[in-house]
């Protein structure tokens, strides 16, 4: 004979159980990734030497509220410091972002390389003036840019603008940000991304555009 109150008892516990498991399946904790940074000095053709740092780099890759294998979401701290010296120093624009890939391997390069740096993003360097943004849709095979900065000002018209880069005057500027938000959507593969910090430099002779590039890190 079957006794109706265990029975029920059991049934509640199975419940309780698949529950458990169902949860434990989905919930996740925020993976903190502590990155190196880099440096980078060049030398411009009129004697300036431009000094670019990215320090402070870390990433915290954490469940996107998707919750799906196609959503990755990260949060992204870390300061870009320039330095310029010589006599010809003036001023520059720094314009500090990340390239966000889909099943594209970013390793190779290193920080050093400059605008040089061989990686299998060649072609996918950022480009001065581009889109910032805290959310990217990206397919396999591609990449993107996203810049940190949005700054809202008026163009020589008047009209309202939109620029990507912190300008400063004189021999010193930086960037720092802490906990930007770097999602992805529609990525079945695996996911990257690597910082990046685009430097124009304009001296009293010499325009020149260089390019840090900072640790490739997984974000899923």
């Amino acid at each position: 004979m079957i006794n109706r109150t265990n029975a029920a008892r059991a049934a509640a516990g199975l419940a309780a159980s698949a529950a458990l498991v169902l949860c434990s399946g989905t919930a996740q904790a925020d993976a903190f990734v502590a990155l190196p940074g880099g440096e980078l000095t060049q030398t411009l053709s009129d004697g300036t030497v431009v000094t670019v740092r990215l320090v402070g780099e870390s990433a915290t890759i954490s469940p996107s509220m998707g919750s799906t294998p196609v959503h990755r979401n990260a949060w992204v701290s870390g300061s870009a410091q320039v330095e310029l010296s010589g006599p010809n120093a003036n001023d520059g624009k720094i314009y500090p972002g990340y390239i966000v890939a889909c099943q594209v391997t970013v390793n190779g390069g290193g920080v050093t390389g400059g605008v040089d740096a061989k990686s299998d993003w060649e072609g996918k360097k950022p480009e001065i003036g581009g889109k910032a943004g805290g959310n990217l849709s990206l397919g396999p095979g591609q990449a993107k840019s996203m810049y940190l900065l949005d700054q809202e000002e008026a163009d020589d018209f008047g009209n309202e603008s939109h620029a990507t880069r912190n300008k400063f005057q004189g021999t010193h500027g930086s960037v720092t940000w802490a906990d930007s938000t770097l999602g992805i959507t529609g990525c079945a593969g695996y996911a990257q991304a690597r910082a990046f910090v685009r430097v124009k430099v304009s001296t009293t002779t010499v325009n020149s555009v260089l390019t840090l590039w900072g640790q490739p890190f997984s974000i899923g």
